[in-house]
This record gives structure tokens, sequence and C-alpha cells, in this order.
């Protein structure tokens, strides 16, 4: 049965907030905000908290910092996946992906669908893992941000969700940087 298993016992993360964006300040970054505030409503805690403008370099340091950073689980993205000259937040974050989270993308396009008809074809959320670490890039918009942390995150970011959720793998993730053929030696 899907839901919460209160026998388990609820594992905090570190998350990371970037908002993508040439125009919001700290005060005027709604979407930023409304995900701070449903991280720590969830128990989670936002490790930090940047914005940067819709460039490619500026979006990818910044998350290579974050996910280069042990004490960081995961990064979420607002802003820059629709199809404007100056949205460029996936070209900037998937390079980066060892793996990429086809599936994400797809629920997040089922749950838009839901709430704003074809107008969600226009998004280009994306999510993938980086050095052991889940990176999601989300619209800029706070009800987009709203839908992916309420129908989707909340629930893969606690341990306690079954029948399976994200934290659950977290320990598994670089299993193959532990193993010596991983780091490229042979066996």
């Amino acid at each position: 049965m899907t839901g919460l298993d209160e026998s388990r016992q609820f594992v905090p993360l570190k998350i990371a907030v970037l908002t993508v964006s040439d125009t919001r300040t700290r005060e005027g970054d709604t979407s930023g905000t409304v995900l701070a505030q449903r991280i720590v409503a969830a128990g989670h805690t936002v490790a930090d908290r940047a914005i940067v403008p819709d460039d490619v370099a500026a979006i990818r340091s910044r998350v290579e910092t974050w996910i280069a950073d042990a004490e960081i689980d995961v990064v979420i993205t607002t802003g820059g996946t629709g199809f404007t000259g100056r949205d460029v937040t996936p070209e900037a974050v998937e390079p980066l992906f060892e793996k990429k989270m086809d599936g994400f993308a797809t629920l997040f396009l089922l749950v838009s669908f839901q709430k704003i008809g074809t107008s969600a074809i226009q998004t280009r959320a994306t999510a993938g893992v980086v050095r052991a670490t889940y990176v999601f890039c989300l619209p800029g918009s706070p009800n987009a941000c709203k839908d992916a942390w309420d129908s989707i995150l909340v629930h893969q970011l606690d341990y306690r969700y079954q029948p399976c959720n994200f934290v659950e793998i977290m320990p598994r993730l670089d299993e193959h940087l532990r193993r010596p053929k991983g780091r490229g030696e042979t066996i």
C-alpha cells in the first residue's frame, strides 16, 4: 500500500535551493521561498540558498559546488526550464548527470497537465543523480514548485514513504565509486 509507514524513523535531508533568474532578488524570489518553506515544513533543512542569472556557467558552477559538498543531499533549482532564449538550466545541469531521472520529468508533466492542461508541454523540468546527490530542475513558477513538491518530492524525499523512496537508496548511489573497479582499477 502507498503511504507513510509510521514505524520508520524520519530522516531529515539537507537541501540546497537555487533560483535561476536575471531579475529576481531574495525579496522577490517567490519560487525559492515556496520551496524553502515546504522543505522546512517537511522536516528537512535548507542547507543553502542562492540566486544566479540565466547563464550556463553560473548555474553549473553553483550546482557543482553543492554536489561537491558532502553535507548536501539534494539540490533543487527553480527557473530556466522553459523555451525562451535565456532558459538554459537543463543545458547547464543535464551534462553533469551520471544518471538521468526520466520518470521525474514524466511524472511532473502528468501532475502539471492535471493543473494547467496542455500548457504543461512547455516545461523542460528534469532531474538526475550526480555524485550521490539528487538534482531536480523545476520551472520558475511558484505554482509549479508547489506542484512538484506537494505531489512528488515531499513523498520521495521521505524515508517513511512506501513502497519505496529516494532516501532509502541514498547509501547506494555511489556504490560504483567505492568498488576498486569503479575507480578505473582492474580486478
